[in-house]
């Protein structure tokens, strides 16, 4: 009896990790179809389940286009290559290993230079402003890192980054990027799509040249309160989760083989 009572706890840890596996995997291809991606730059990563001590990662050189389930590597927090074959791209474990080591959130690590909340990590102030619904909902998650420290190529800088952020599960990165964080890869997805969507609109406004609506500090901290505790719950999921799940579903019918 106790050796079946293994057993089922097994299979479920390995059914979790191959849904982990497919659910990463579908991050890697929608964030091809949303305009997400740099080639074969850039990292999504996920903490193994049921382990404290490695992550998903996919082998350099593959373009996230081709990434399924089956492609990924698993990479100790030591950057040692536990599961898997090929060469362990240095600035993603530099970046990622500290933050799922060390960000209580950090299930889920997505680093991206996407075009939209790059080019606002370009300017002077890179601060998502309170001009409208959607930007204040993500302000509340957003840290902010002011000083460009160059390539990543050393865990100290993941470190770094890791203390910015803090409590927070979107890392604005000056001259550089984002990251965002989330207890799954729906939660680091759904903040990385929100995070472009208000950076596009915010440079948008700012691009007309005209004098920007900001919302007073009242409907901010409304808005927050709102956000925070009286938001409808819809079912069993999350909005992140019902979000993923509808992209899951586009993908299943145009490029199903993110399941492999």
């Amino acid at each position: 009896m106790p050796l079946e009572t293994h057993q089922s706890t097994e299979l479920t840890i390995a059914d979790q990790r191959w849904q982990a596996r497919i659910d990463l995997a579908a991050a890697h291809r929608l964030a091809v179809m949303h305009g997400f991606h740099e080639g074969i730059f850039n990292h999504l990563t996920l903490r193994v389940p049921g382990t404290d001590d490695r992550y998903y990662q996919i082998p350099f050189g593959t373009h996230w286009s081709e990434v399924c389930a089956s492609t990924f590597m698993e990479v100790g927090y030591d950057g040692t290559l536990l599961a898997g074959e090929g060469h362990i791209e240095r600035s993603c474990y530099a970046i990622h290993a500290p933050i799922h080591r060390l960000a209580p959130k950090a299930a889920a690590v997505f680093h991206t230079h996407m075009p939209f909340a790059s080019a606002l990590s370009r300017l002077e102030d890179p601060r998502i402003l309170p001009i409208g619904q959607t930007e204040v909902g993500t302000m509340i998650h957003t840290a902010y890192d002011m000083h460009y420290q160059g390539p990543a190529f050393e865990e100290q800088e993941g470190e770094r980054l890791a203390r910015i952020l803090g409590d927070k599960t979107v890392l604005m990165m000056a001259n550089h990027g984002v990251a965002t964080i989330g207890r799954s890869v729906a939660e680091a997805y759904d903040r990385l799509y929100y995070v472009e969507r208000v950076a596009q609109v915010q440079l948008y406004a700012m691009w007309t040249g005209k004098p920007l609506a900001t919302l007073p500090d009242s409907v901010v901290q409304e808005t927050v309160a709102q956000f925070s505790g009286k938001a409808p719950r819809y079912g069993d999921k999350s909005n992140a989760e019902w979000h993923f799940a509808a992209l899951k579903r586009i993908l299943d019918r145009k490029e199903p083989d993110y399941k492999d």
